[in-house]
């Protein structure tokens, strides 16, 4: 659809982007990133045929950008600008219709049916029919540039040309807007190149992206490659974060802040509050956490960390709710809260701190048994979903990598399990040794601070401590459990 071989121009015989090379396919959201006088506009420019190359061209269908005239370049090319506070006075329907310039005829330029229809079309497709009838003026942000997309889509072009479309909207009108956009490129093979300084918007919507830094190509391909840690931390001279969005298979990248100092706590019993309700592990600041908590389930950041004694015949049909009124009754913020419930008496409880070679761990367990069961033949029973069973958490006196966090959730089972059949607990269903109960729940959290700890497997100094610490704790709870089970 478009290619640019060698592009390079500027202003004033000043070179701002320089050698470019790239090949844009029909029907291709193309995204151009960079930071402030990366290029990015100069080259947009130079795509709408209005800058003059200084070296290079440009070919849209095979054909040089400056063979066509202003009228069929209008045909092809429509640009959507960045929005503008200032409107003029005319009605929505009458700047939709402003589109169809390119397409009118005669000296007299008349309005056609054919006008009319394409007109309607894009006010139908852009969602603004029902306000066709007010002024610009009258509109939100987000409404005149809907407004004004539907005027480019009224040129029925076969590239439409973004600067920065969501700029100065909010998040409702972003999203509105990329997924009208979107919709053209899927349904209409429209070929769209938008500017972006949201990187994860572009991430989001774009199947390719160019990288500009200082006027040259830093990097070309598609969203995964392009936004690593290593390219925009070059380019933007800033620290970020790459992460996976929750619900859609693109990265996201999060700004990292220069980090605050804090005081140096060391996550130990000192911090845990052990009451008739519930035990409290009240952390000095929010720790990074992976839970399977009622509430505070996933990676998150936590400060209270509760484990809430239930009756045995404990039944509710919004739990997540039930436990949220419960903390904010003992004035404990949910949001800030890791949640989980057990059936035992708190004072079975066990918890301890394990320290070698300046790491610690401080892990602490609930654990009844008396529903335990072997994960492998479950499928062939009928389980009682019971509040009690085997409730861990694990604080790390440490900083932990998204994989060590893994590692040390698997080793954490590991000691786990290896603890049940070395106190032979036993699924009463088959006789065979147990793996846990019907609902464990557990927390693996961390300080994060000093350095970056890799890894956490079995081998590993975090490892050992962890699978040290949860066998040896998982242990003595259960057989507390034990004890108080044979006296009552």
């Amino acid at each position: 659809m478009i290619d640019l071989k060698g592009v390079t121009v500027g202003y004033n015989e000043k070179i701002i982007v320089e050698d470019m090379n790239f090949h844009i396919d029909k029907g291709e959201f193309f995204g151009i990133l960079g930071p402030n006088g990366s290029g990015k506009t100069t080259l947009l420019k130079a795509m709408t045929g209005l800058l003059p190359l200084m070296d290079g061209n440009i070919r849209l269908k095979g054909k040089e950008l400056h063979h066509f005239t202003s009228r069929d370049l209008a045909k092809q090319i429509a640009v959507l600008p960045q929005i503008s506070t200032e409107s003029f006075s005319y009605e929505v329907r009458e700047t939709v219709m402003l589109g169809r310039y390119a397409h009118q005829k005669g000296f007299l330029k008349g309005t056609t049916e054919r006008d009319v229809d394409i007109v309607e079309k894009v006010m139908d497709q852009t969602g603004i029919t029902s306000f066709q009838h007010r002024y610009l003026h009258e509109l939100s942000g987000g409404e005149r540039q809907r407004v004004f997309l539907a005027q480019a889509l009224a040129q029925e072009p076969q590239v439409l040309l973004l600067d920065e479309p969501t700029n100065h909207l909010d998040l409702s009108y972003q999203k509105s807007l990329l997924d009208l956009i979107k919709n053209q490129t899927v349904h209409e093979k429209l070929t769209v190149i938008a500017i972006f300084h949201d990187l994860n918007l572009a991430s989001l919507y774009c199947d390719r992206l160019l990288l500009l830094d200082k006027g040259k190509t830093k990097l070309l391909h598609h969203p995964e490659e392009v936004l690593k840690e290593k390219h925009i931390e070059e380019v933007y001279r800033t620290k970020v974060q790459k992460q996976a969005h929750p619900l859609v298979a693109k990265p996201q990248m999060v700004i990292v802040p220069e980090e605050s100092a804090t005081e140096d706590f060391v996550l130990d019993e000192s911090f845990l509050n052990v009451r008739e309700e519930y035990i409290h592990f009240s952390a000095p600041y929010p720790l990074k956490c992976m839970s399977s908590g009622i509430i505070g389930a996933g990676i998150g950041w936590y400060r209270h960390f509760i484990n809430r004694r239930v009756p045995a015949d404990y039944d509710c049909s919004d739990y997540q709710e039930d436990m949220k009124e419960f903390l904010v009754h003992k004035d404990l913020d949910p949001s800030f809260s890791v949640g989980m419930m057990t059936a035992l008496p708190l004072n079975n409880m066990v918890c301890d701190r394990f320290e070698v070679q300046g790491h610690s761990v401080f892990v602490v367990v609930t654990a009844g048994v008396g529903n335990a069961i072997d994960v492998s033949t479950s499928y062939q029973y009928d389980i009682d979903l019971r509040p009690g069973t085997i409730n861990t958490w694990v604080f790390i006196n440490g900083n932990l990598s998204d994989e060590a966090y893994i590692e040390a959730l698997v080793t954490s089972t590991e000691a786990k399990v290896r603890a049940l059949h070395d106190m032979n607990v036993r699924d009463r269903r088959t006789g065979q040794l147990a793996t846990g109960t019907p609902t464990d729940s557990i927390l693996i959290s961390s300080s994060q601070q000093g350095e970056l700890e890799p890894f956490a497997g079995p081998i590993t100094p975090i490892g050992k401590l962890i699978g040290r610490g949860v066998y040896e704790v998982t242990k003595k709870a259960i057989q507390r459990y034990l004890d108080q089970t044979e006296e009552n």
